[in-house]
């Protein structure tokens, strides 16, 4: 008895110093997270255990069939018939996002074939812009108002007057997901499945490094939109244990090109050859970050390894084709979602539901590009041109 109760201290002391290394665990963790744009040890390896073969197997699947080229025309081949005389106002969230710009041509393109007429009226970016622009759109009175690249909820009584006026609303990018929505109310979105593009994000990353690499995540935790893109990324980077996330910038996509290249250059110095690739919710992000690894000697080719899960645009097919610091893209066939957004208009002036398609995911390199500088898929021309009739 005597022995155990002037043991009793022993444990206490234990307990007590285990308790301390706990806590000054926790605020090393704390402490190397609290750059705010930044996680992870700098100190640790890219490697890993010893990479995931059956994940690893999985990825390249999908990676390939995503970076066919030879794909067969997968959407609507059948529906209403051109109606006529019809006036569309696209409502742009800035004509200086090469996205909202590439969609804006390829909606006048598909009019001229089936006989409307498109107006574009630009946001030009800001609040208050985008407000007046959707003003003006609904004051016009069109046949219908595209909302180019944003959320119709922060212009919601200039859509409520719309849908008052029976005047269709179709978005591009303007909710996170595809197809219609009730709140706020389109009658359809066009847009890839962020899911399919984050998972396969994730999967060419997986696949290029052979299940071993040392990965930074670039994204706009101010977005919803792109911060869920982001949540997947990361979600399916865990899912091979030889691929090691070593930061998560969050960079506003409107600071990009002063905050960028100070970060590139930071992370250069801390994680050096343990950064072996790059997934950006946004191509823009890489063209920032270009002169700081030209800077720093990296080479254009790689690594780090850099893809972009945003649209494609041209600036990023020149980049992926001449190796300079970005190796591959998931662009948004923005061509065909133009002929599909006139089409889903059709639709509408003709009571009939949305059409419901889906574009697939598709991935851009160097050898699957041919010098092209957009994705520009086969077969959605002529599959709308007999439907329209035209």
């Amino acid at each position: 008895m005597h022995r155990n109760r002037t043991a009793a201290p022993g444990p206490l002391k234990t307990r007590s110093v285990t308790t301390a290394l706990l806590a000054l665990a926790a605020a090393t963790v704390l402490a190397g997270c609290e750059r705010g744009s930044s996680s992870g040890d700098p100190e640790g390896s890219d490697t890993g255990p010893s990479g995931c073969p059956a994940v690893h197997a999985r990825a390249r699947a999908a990676v390939g069939q995503a970076q066919k080229t030879a794909v067969p025309w997968n959407g609507p081949t059948s529906g209403p018939s051109a109606t006529s005389g019809k006036t569309i106002v696209y409502v742009a969230q800035t004509m200086t996002n090469p996205g909202v710009a590439g969609v804006a041509e390829s909606v006048r393109a598909a009019a001229r074939v089936i006989g409307w007429n498109v107006r574009v009226i630009d946001g030009g970016g800001t609040p208050a812009g985008i407000e007046a622009a959707m003003s003006e759109a609904v004051t016009l009175k069109p046949s219908g108002i595209l909302i180019g690249g944003f959320d119709p909820g922060s212009t919601s009584q200039q859509a409520a007057r719309a849908d008052a006026a029976g005047i269709p609303l179709v978005g591009w990018h303007a909710v996170a997901a595809p197809g219609p929505s009730r709140r706020p109310r389109l009658f359809t979105n066009v847009t890839t499945e962020v899911e399919d593009v984050a998972r396969v994000s994730g999967q060419w990353v997986i696949a290029n490094s052979n299940g071993h690499a040392g990965v930074v995540v670039f994204t706009d935790a101010s977005i919803p939109f792109a911060r869920n893109k982001s949540e997947l990324i990361r979600k399916e980077l865990a899912t091979c244990p030889g691929v090691r996330l070593l930061a998560y910038e969050n960079i506003p996509l409107p600071d990009a090109s002063s905050r960028t290249p100070q970060e590139i250059s930071s992370l250069l110095a801390r994680f050096r050859s343990r950064w072996t690739h790059s997934v950006a919710i946004n191509d823009l992000y890489f063209a920032d970050a270009a002169p700081a690894f030209r800077a720093a000697g990296t080479k254009g080719s790689g690594p780090p390894f850099n893809i972009g899960a945003g649209d494609g645009d041209p600036s990023a097919f020149q980049r992926i084709n001449g190796e300079q610091y970005q190796a591959a893209t998931v662009p948004e066939p923005l061509s065909l979602q133009g002929w599909q957004i006139v089409d889903e208009f059709n639709r509408a002036f003709s009571g009939r539901p949305a059409s419901g398609y889906v574009a697939p995911v598709h991935i851009t390199t160097a050898d699957n590009s041919r010098g092209a500088t957009t994705w520009d898929p086969s077969g959605y021309r002529e599959a709308y041109r007999k439907i329209w009739g035209r």
